[in-house]
């Protein structure tokens, strides 16, 4: 029995046309002498004496430039006589197994091999105390035993809450050194107030294990490194909630503000936690108000994940429609450890599947009601990372000509 009518089967569908949009590019040429610069600051410097073992925290997010910056970092932490070594900070990612941490590390190139010091992926975690609220707090028992502890992460908005401080060192303390029993048990708290928790939480952590400094990263638009800043733990709570705000202006946007179909080729743990940026699309069932400007969009067709992903797809439920590509890409046990850490079966739900993108793209349009088939409004994009390119159909090519960051790259003849 065929899914779609004949003529839903056979109409035209529109041509697709690249365009460029354009942001700001603050970049960060020069990584190495960047983070020599910032080690090597008294108030940072100062904190590494010889022969002190550094635990040197890394996650699972996809950030540009990873492996270069923890390498980096090592070398600074022993030219100043620490013995540095990394200890995996990514909580239920990895199926919450040290297995599963060290192959998501290597697949970004954090192998001993290539960093030259011994990769701890050890799962084990110490309880710190409870918050105010009664929300327990536990932290990795090997960074706990360590001489200095020096957790490196991107600072960005954050994919479930709003708040001064999103995704960043706090996070990575809490959440990522919080193993999969820590990050389940903070993700008990309301996301109304999580930023708060967050910073509780971090200040408990700061005040019994020896976190000498975080090194934040920033990223444009364009997924480049931008800043790259070492802060003091001291200072960490107050200047993480500044660099929120310049995190947030240099975030891309999806220009297009009325959308009856977007096509996104892939999400993946490597673009974001949910597989894909809720800030960008305006799309959630955590997030409950959006702080940048998003497009209006009826339906949405997902085509692949990420290789890097590993299966977890965690973020697929959002989507109206996914290619069987997706589907049989799904590790379910994956998705599920994370689920049901972070307490949100939604995203781990399978939308309707479709047998190729072109028989998705239509199933998305025939659920996308209202859409004018003779004017169809459809965008694709790579992911919520890369939106310096797109695609845009024909009927979206007025709204191009007359947006001054819009340029077409391919002329219609």
């Amino acid at each position: 029995m065929p899914i779609l009518l004949e003529e839903q089967l056979n109409y035209p569908l529109p041509a697709m046309h690249k365009v460029r949009q354009s942001f700001a590019r603050p970049r960060l040429d020069d990584i190495k002498a960047q983070i020599e610069q910032e080690i090597t600051k008294k108030e940072i410097a100062g904190k590494i004496k010889p022969g002190a073992k550094v635990a040197v925290a890394v996650g699972s997010r996809g950030i540009k430039n990873l492996e270069k910056i923890v390498k980096e970092v090592i070398v600074q932490i022993k030219k100043l006589g620490g013995e540095p070594f990394i200890v995996s900070a990514m909580g239920s990612h990895g199926g919450g197994t040290p297995e599963g941490q060290r192959e998501v590390l290597a697949a970004y190139g954090i192998t001993e091999k290539n960093m030259g010091v011994e990769v701890v992926t050890s799962v084990d975690v110490t309880h710190i105390g409870k918050t105010s609220g009664g929300i327990n707090v536990y932290f990795d028992s090997v960074a706990l035993g360590a001489d200095l502890v020096v957790p490196i992460n991107r600072v960005k908005l954050h994919t479930d809450f709003v708040g001064e401080i999103q995704s960043g060192i706090c996070k990575m303390l809490v959440i990522g050194l919080g193993n999969q029993v820590g990050c389940t048990s903070v993700h008990e708290a309301d996301f109304d107030n999580f930023a708060d928790i967050l910073i509780e939480a971090a200040q408990m952590i700061m005040g019994r294990a020896r976190v000498g400094f975080g090194v934040a990263i920033l990223e444009n638009a364009y997924d480049e490194t931008a800043m790259i800043e070492a802060i003091p733990a001291e200072r960490i709570v107050e200047r993480e909630k500044e660099l929120v705000k310049i995190a947030k202006s240099n975030m891309p946007t999806l220009m297009i503000p009325d959308i009856d179909v977007l096509i996104v080729e892939e999400i993946g743990k490597n673009i974001s936690g949910s597989g894909f940026d809720p800030n960008i699309l305006g799309k959630s069932f955590l997030l409950k108000k959006f702080v940048l400007p998003v497009p209006n969009i009826k339906r949405m067709v997902l085509f692949d994940v990420t290789d890097e992903s590993h299966g977890n797809a965690v973020g697929v439920g959002i989507f109206d429609v996914i290619t069987r590509k997706v589907r049989d890409k799904l590790d379910l046990p994956l998705m599920y450890a994370n689920a049901l850490a972070v307490k949100s079966p939604e995203g781990s739900k399978i939308p309707i599947t479709a047998e190729s993108e072109e028989e998705a793209l239509r199933f998305a349009i025939q659920l996308a009601r209202g859409a004018d088939r003779d004017r169809l409004k459809i965008v694709k994009i790579k992911n919520t990372l890369e939106l310096g390119i797109i695609e845009v159909s024909d009927a979206l090519l007025d709204h191009v000509a007359s947006h001054e960051k819009l340029t077409l790259v391919d002329p219609v003849s």
